[in-house]
């Protein structure tokens, strides 16, 4: 078998803000199989600043990886441990080499485009009327759920743009989801978590930077509105330390990016573990390319959740690759009529 690795930089169509930064560009890497004339394509999904392999060796790792690619998945996962991205990415790989066909890695009714998985449509931050303008599309195309990024905005000025999408639309026309990114200190989280609340929010995620397990669970414990844990699983490598999260925070939610979490496996222990913690879960992607959404798209649907996921990143790159994957009425398809299109 042969490994080869390529990084691709996907240029985003407008400037995307977080309460972190705006972000025009992001870097990604493709690891390539070969092996009796057939190919297997996975993607490391890095995302600079925040995830945990984010550091200067990462390279050099994904060369190791391709050069010893004998060892098979098991023995290169163990190796990985502390390169989630670059476990997904070879786990990816692996089964995009033994399917039938290098795009469909888990044959359902989503890949024979005869079923679809509820999406929220993601509102980033900017000016107010930037956000306006994002949340007239999304209802204008059909999205029942909206996930908006606040924290970095004035934040009356962000529950001026929550009250007035309430005033219009209520819980049952529009599920509002917000995400702070870490934005809020804790000694004014559970304020700000009151005043949000007053809009009927699905859910927040992240209120406060991760790390702080003891001031997050007192959140969880007195919030009025539900909490979604997200930057707080990256890192966590052992399934004890995972449990010890879980039972020490006791969030409502967890929110599962494969990219940041090492994959299909890892996402699975963390769905096991929230489970028996009486947490709930939905998955999103982060920012990959549509080799990656693709993947993390057909793992999501074997899930059957009936919760809008955070699917619908493939339209914000200039560069992207021409995919199946499409996004109609709030939800995403994949349509057999478009072919792929993976040219690095």
């Amino acid at each position: 078998m042969k490994a080869s690795y390529y990084r691709y930089i996907l240029n985003f169509k407008r400037s995307s803000g977080t309460s972190r930064g705006v972000m025009t560009t992001k870097e990604t890497w493709f690891v390539i199989l070969e092996d009796n004339g057939k190919r297997g394509i996975g993607e490391c999904g890095i995302l600079r600043g925040l995830s945990i392999d984010d550091r200067p060796d990462y390279e050099d790792k994904l060369k190791w990886a391709c050069n010893n690619i004998d060892l098979g998945l098991n023995a290169l996962l163990d190796e990985l441990i502390e390169f989630p991205s670059i476990q997904f990415g070879v786990e990816m790989a692996f089964k995009s080499l033994e399917s039938r066909d290098t795009f469909t890695l888990l044959p359902s009714k989503f890949t024979e485009s005869t079923d679809s998985i509820p999406i929220n449509g993601l509102v980033w931050m900017g000016s107010e009327a930037f956000m306006r303008e994002q949340i007239q599309e999304k209802i204008e195309t059909g999205f029942d759920c909206i996930k908006l990024k606040i924290g970095a905005i004035d934040f009356q000025t962000e529950l001026d743009i929550l009250k007035s999408i309430r005033k219009e639309f209520s819980v049952s026309d529009i599920e509002l989801r917000v995400d702070a990114n870490g934005a809020f200190s804790p000694d004014e989280a559970l304020e700000k978590l009151k005043r949000l609340s007053e809009y009927q929010l699905h859910s927040i995620e992240q209120p406060i930077q991760q790390g702080q397990w003891e001031e997050m669970a007192m959140l969880c414990d007195k919030t009025p509105l539900n909490i979604a844990l997200d930057e707080e699983l990256i890192g966590v490598f052992s399934v004890p330390k995972r449990k010890q999260l879980l039972q020490t925070i006791k969030p409502q939610y967890i929110i599962l990016k494969p990219s940041l979490v090492g994959g299909f496996h890892n996402t699975n222990n963390w769905i096991m573990l929230a489970k028996q913690s009486n947490s709930d879960w939905w998955i999103t992607s982060a920012l990959e390319s549509n080799i990656g959404l693709n993947a993390i798209a057909q793992y999501t649907y074997t899930k059957h959740s009936k919760m809008p996921q955070g699917l619908g990143t493939g339209g914000l790159f200039t560069n992207n690759f021409d995919s199946p994957l499409t996004v109609k009425n709030g939800t995403l398809h994949y349509d057999l009529t478009q072919n792929w299109k993976f040219n690095l």
